[in-house]
């Protein structure tokens, strides 16, 4: 039976709660929900990127790659992503700028599942992102 490891980029502060960013157990690796935040000093508190919905998603790829990086993962081996929302009003522009992110990452493979909800966030916050994936 494989080990379940922890994943807490360089980029990322402690966890505010007892969760882990990410999570890699064999081929199958896990990232939370993450938002728009900027990498913080040890001991400050993270901020968004933003206040717009392209700077905060923006960030918020930056930081799933982060994770699935850290796994030794890449956008080829996501399965699953989960967009959630603060606003039904930003489906539209959410897609323009996830369809020109990925297609400037050069995918080699299908692009991911994907499933869009919308939900409350902490006051600033416009957009969480999760990412299921699987390593050959």
């Amino acid at each position: 039976m494989s080990e379940k490891t922890a994943l807490t980029p360089a980029t990322h502060t402690t966890p505010p709660a007892k969760f882990s960013h990410g999570v890699k157990k064999g081929n199958i690796l896990q990232v939370a929900g993450q938002v728009g935040f900027l990498p913080a000093a040890p001991g400050q508190a993270p901020t968004p990127a933003g206040p717009t919905l392209r700077e905060q998603t923006l960030q918020t790829f930056a930081n799933v790659k982060a994770i699935l990086e850290e796994g030794g993962a890449t956008w080829d081996d996501v399965m699953m992503m989960r967009v959630y929302l603060t606003d039904t009003d930003h489906f539209a522009e959410m897609n323009e700028i996830y369809n020109q992110y990925f297609e400037e990452q050069g995918l080699k493979e299908a692009p991911a599942a994907r499933t869009t909800v919308y939900v409350g966030l902490p006051q600033g916050l416009l957009i969480e992102i999760d990412a299921l994936a699987v390593l050959s």
